[in-house]
C-alpha cells in the first residue's frame, strides 16, 4: 500500500485547500443556485415571464442559443430536485410550486402537437411554448424519457402524499397523470427516439434507465392505489426493460455504450446522469441497475471522464487520476464542443452517491471490471472486499471523495464571480458560454451538493432485482431475435384501445391484464414493433379494452412464425 501512502502524502496539502475551496463553494453558490432554479418557474419568477404557472423555462436566453421553452426532461428532473427537497423535509415553502407543476403537466400531457395527441404518441413531444401551446417547428422528436422522470417526479410527491393521509387528491389529479406517462413507457419502451442530448435517434441507455426506474416504482404505486391489473403490467414490462438494460453493457472495454447509433464512441455523460437519477440507497452497489457504486458504474465513469483529459485545454496539466471538466461526449460540436456544468457536478455525483452507499455498508468491493478505477488511487490494490476496519477502505474512501471534490473544485473555479451558472464553459479558458442561467445547470448543482452532504431519497425497488431468464428486448438488444411489426386496423370508440397478447412470454402468455397496448398513431390502423424470438412460432390475438370491459376478436387464433433473421410486418384487420 506504500503507492496509495505516497499519493495521499503528496496531496495532502492540496487535498485540504481543494476541500475548503469546495466547501466555501457549496456555502455561496447553494442559494444562489436554489435562487437560480426558482427565477425560471412561471409565472412570478424573475427571469420566466410569460411562462404559466409551474412551468420552467429551460433558460432565459432567447438567442445564440434561443432556450426560452419548457422541456419535459428539464422540468422533470428539476422538479425531482424541488420535490426531494420538500418531500425530505429541508424546505416547506415549495407545496405552492410543486401543484402549479402538477397542474402544468397534466395540461401539457393534453396539447396536440407534432408528436401525436395524448393517445396517439403526443407524450414523446420533448419540449413546448412557455405558455403550454405546441411547439411546431423541426426537432428531434420523439424523446421518450420525459414521460418517465415526469412519473418519477410525481410518483415521490405522490408517495409522501399519501404517508401524510391524502389519498384522495392523489387518485383524482396526480395518479392520471402518473397512468398516462407509465402508459406511454409499457407501449414505446422497445421503440428508438431521440437521446437526452436531442442529436441521435436510436436507443439511449439514460432513456432506458429511467423508464425501468419509472415503472418499478409506478407498479408499486399502482399496488398502493388498489390497481393490481396495472402494477401487474407494469412489473411485467420492466421487467423486460431490465432485459435490455443489460445489452448496452461493453465487455470489452468496460463501459455502457450510451447510444446504439450515431457513430460516436458510445463514451457520455448519458452513463453519469442514469447511474444519479436512478440511484436507490438501498440497492447498495449493484450492476444490474447500475448503482453509482457498481463495478460497471464505476468502470464507466472513468472510461468516460478520461475521454476529456487531453481535448480540452482547461485539462491541461492535471494529473491522470485527478478531476477534470467533462462535456456530454468527447465527439461534440455543438457550440464548439465545451464542458458543461451539469455533466461535471455529475460525476462528482455519482461518486458522492457511491460514498453514502459504502459508508452504509462498510465495505468496498473491488472487483475485476472496477479494478482499473480504483488502480486510479492504489496502484497495489487488487480485488477484493475490503472492510470499514482496514485501511484501504479508509484510504479508498478519501481518495474517492478526493477525487469527487475536485470536480465541484473545477465548477468551482469556472463559476463567474456573481455565481450564474451558464450551460457549458470554454473549452479553452473557463469562460461561461452558451444558455445563461441553465435551470439544469442550477439543479444538478443542488443535487451534487446535497450528495455531498450524504441526503438520500427514498428507495425506489431497485434492491434484489435479477435479471429475468427468459423476456423481451428492445431494438438492438441482441441476441436470436427479429422484429416484428405487428398492425391492426380497427375502428374504435373513445377510450377504447387495441391490445395484442398471444402464446409466448413476449406476448404475455394469453394475459388480458398485461397485454401489449398497440400505438394510435396511425389510427385506424394500430401498431406495435417488438423484438421476438426469431425462427419461432406462435398464435396471437388482438384484443378490445374499455373501461375494465375485454373482447376478444373471433376466432381462431392467428398464427405467425418469425424469420431466422431480419424483421417482418404482419397486417391484420378485427375480426
Amino acid at each position: 500500500m506504500r503507492a496509495l501512502f505516497v499519493y495521499c502524502l503528496s496531496l495532502s496539502a492540496s487535498v485540504w485547500g481543494q476541500s475548503s475551496i469546495v466547501d466555501a463553494y457549496v456555502a455561496s453558490e447553494s442559494p444562489i443556485a436554489k435562487a437560480g432554479v426558482l427565477a425560471n418557474i412561471g409565472p412570478s419568477g424573475s427571469k420566466s415571464a410569460g411562462a404559466k404557472a409551474g412551468v420552467v423555462i429551460a433558460s432565459p436566453s432567447t438567442s445564440d442559443p434561443n432556450y426560452l421553452y419548457t422541456w419535459t426532461r428539464d422540468s422533470s428532473l428539476v422538479f425531482k430536485a424541488l420535490i426531494d427537497q420538500y418531500t425530505l423535509g429541508q424546505d416547506t415553502t415549495l407545496r405552492t410550486e410543486i401543484d402549479n407543476f402538477v397542474s402544468a403537466e397534466a395540461a401539457v400531457q393534453q396539447v396536440s402537437n407534432p408528436s401525436g395527441t395524448v393517445s396517439t404518441g403526443g407524450l414523446g413531444e420533448p419540449k413546448f411554448n412557455i405558455d403550454l401551446s405546441a411547439f411546431t417547428g423541426d426537432w428531434g422528436r420523439p424523446q421518450r424519457d420525459g414521460p418517465a422522470l415526469r412519473a418519477t417526479a410525481l410518483i415521490t410527491y405522490a408517495n409522501w402524499l399519501i404517508a401524510d393521509g391524502n389519498t384522495s387528491y392523489v387518485s383524482s389529479t396526480v395518479w392520471p397523470i402518473i397512468k398516462l406517462d407509465l402508459g406511454y413507457v409499457v407501449t414505446s419502451w422497445n421503440q428508438t427516439g431521440f437521446d437526452l442530448w436531442e442529436e441521435i435517434s436510436s436507443s439511449s441507455f439514460f432513456t432506458t434507465a429511467v423508464q425501468h426506474r419509472s415503472l418499478r416504482e409506478g407498479a408499486t404505486l399502482a399496488s398502493a392505489l388498489g390497481d393490481q391489473s396495472l402494477a401487474t403490467q407494469y412489473r411485467t414490462q420492466a421487467d423486460n426493460v431490465l432485459c435490455f438494460l443489460q445489452s448496452y453493457w461493453n465487455p470489452t472495454n468496460f463501459f455502457m455504450t450510451s447510444n446504439t447509433g450515431g457513430g460516436r464512441s458510445g463514451k457520455d455523460a448519458n452513463t453519469a446522469l442514469a447511474s444519479i437519477h436512478t440511484f436507490d440507497p438501498a440497492a447498495g452497489c449493484d450492476a444490474v441497475t447500475f448503482q453509482p457504486c457498481s463495478d460497471k458504474a464505476l468502470s464507466s465513469l472513468k472510461v468516460y471522464v478520461d475521454a476529456f483529459r487531453s481535448i480540452y485545454s482547461v485539462n491541461s496539466g492535471i494529473a491522470s487520476n485527478a478531476a477534470v471538466a467533462t462535456g456530454r461526449y468527447p465527439e461534440d460540436v455543438y457550440m464548439g464542443g465545451n464542458p458543461w456544468y451539469l455533466t461535471t457536478a455529475a460525476v462528482a455525483e455519482q461518486l458522492y452517491d457511491a460514498i453514502i452507499v459504502w459508508n452504509r455498508t462498510g465495505s468496498i468491493e473491488v472487483t475485476s471490471i472496477s479494478l482499473a478505477f480504483f488502480q486510479q488511487f492504489s496502484s497495489s490494490v487488487t480485488v477484493g472486499v475490503y472492510a470499514s476496519s482496514t485501511t484501504t477502505y479508509s484510504d479508498l474512501l478519501a481518495a474517492v471523495q478526493t477525487f469527487a471534490d475536485g470536480f465541484l473544485a473545477i465548477n468551482a473555479k469556472y463559476t463567474p464571480s456573481g455565481g450564474g451558472l451558464a450551460e457549458q464553459f470554454s473549452r479553452s479558458n473557463g469562460t461561461a458560454l452558451s444558455a445563461v442561467d441553465l435551470t439544469w445547470s442550477y439543479a444538478a448543482t443542488l443535487t451534487a451538493f446535497g450528495a455531498r452532504a450524504g441526503v438520500v431519497s427514498a428507495s425506489w425497488g431497485a434492491s434484489g432485482l435479477k435479471v429475468p431468464s427468459s423476456c423481451s428486448t428492445g431494438p438492438g438488444g441482441g441476441g436470436s431475435t427479429v422484429s416484428i411489426t405487428f398492425n391492426e386496423y380497427a375502428t374504435t370508440v373513445s377510450g377504447e384501445n387495441i391490445y395484442l397478447t398471444g402464446s409466448i412470454d413476449a406476448l404475455q402468455d394469453w394475459s388480458t391484464s398485461t397485454a401489449l397496448l398497440l400505438s394510435a398513431d396511425k389510427y385506424p390502423t394500430w401498431s406495435i414493433t417488438l423484438n421476438l424470438p426469431a425462427s419461432t412460432s406462435f398464435q396471437y390475438k388482438y384484443i378490445r379494452k374499455v373501461n375494465g370491459t375485454v373482447t376478444w376478436e373471433s376466432d381462431p387464433n392467428r398464427q405467425f412464425t418469425t424469420p431466422a433473421s431480419g424483421s417482418s410486418v404482419i397486417n391484420d384487420s378485427w375480426r
